[in-house]
């Protein structure tokens, strides 16, 4: 087969591959009046749901009773109620009170926080490495390991609309992700401060040029998750969307395939015929007299 031939047919692969992707249910994705977090893709994203849910009762809660206090001590309190008010500094029960609880309500946050910040910050052993690259102001996204390189711009407003896919979140080359995979994240630049931030993935890490930081995912539901970058990088920091497909793992092989990569194969190299097989013997020493 001709190079052309080789790669019109790695085009049409892929092709297929990314309309196969894109039927797939879109998860990530921001939604009209929505009033919750976007629908969990891992485990992480979870855990950072409750978290979130956790302490929304908590200030919920606090905001009430403070605004209790208020209308009690305005109520009972007042000039009309109360015309001769009583004149002390101190009450040591209050005191007590107000630095006991607060330091109750800063352990329980540290108990579910810290955790979490553990789970994300410790990196898995991970099956696949993924290199992002923030660029002003598009991605480029490599599998060092795969021998598999793409760079992502946003799509064009009319390709949006033609392909129904939002506009502002969609990209010209999606990225695919194997689920049930642990996907360990480098991030770097080449120029200003970016951030990869995929809400569905409960993922956001700064790409700053010279440093590499690092994330990473296990997606654990297959579908279409967007991202932005989410640090103020220039005039068209609006325009740098992240489009990820979650597929099979074996739509993942098939992409990578199409897209001109390869899996390293772990098998060991049978030693060449002829080889010696062992290391010859040294000579004997020579006694001297």
């Amino acid at each position: 087969m001709t190079r052309g031939g080789l790669c019109a047919g790695f085009a049409a692969a892929a092709s297929a591959l990314w309309s196969s992707a894109a039927s797939a249910t879109t998860l990530g994705q921001p939604t009209p009046r929505g009033l919750n977090l976007q629908p969990p893709g891992t485990e992480i994203m979870r855990d950072i749901g409750s978290f979130h849910d956790f302490l929304l009762v908590l200030i919920v809660s606090i905001s009430v009773f403070v605004l209790a206090l208020l209308l009690w001590v305005m109520i009972r309190y007042n000039r009309r109620a109360n015309a001769t008010p009583k004149r002390f500094t101190h009450n040591m029960t209050v005191e007590v009170i107000w630095t006991i609880v607060p330091v109750l309500i800063l352990v329980m946050i540290a108990w579910r926080s810290f955790p979490l910040i553990y789970e994300q910050e410790r990196i898995p052993e991970s099956e696949l490495t993924l290199k992002v690259v923030g660029n002003s102001w598009f991605w480029n996204f490599e599998y060092p390991d795969l021998g598999v390189a793409i760079a992502a711009n946003m799509l064009p407003e009319e390709d949006a609309q033609a392909q129904g896919r939002p506009y502002l979140l969609a990209t010209t080359e999606p990225l695919l992700v194997p689920v049930d995979t642990n996907v360990r994240v480098l991030v770097t630049s080449n120029d200003v401060i970016h951030s990869f931030a995929v809400p569905g993935f409960g993922v956001k890490e700064d790409a700053i040029q010279g440093r590499v930081n690092e994330t990473w995912f296990n997606v654990d539901r297959p579908g279409v998750y967007y991202g932005q970058c989410s640090e103020l990088c220039g005039i068209n920091h609006a325009f740098m969307p992240i489009e990820i497909h979650a597929v099979s793992r074996e739509q993942f092989e098939q992409w990578v395939a199409a897209q001109g990569g390869t899996f390293a194969e772990n098998e060991p190299t049978a030693p060449e015929e002829g080889a010696a097989s062992e290391e010859p013997a040294a000579p004997a020493a020579t006694p001297t007299r």
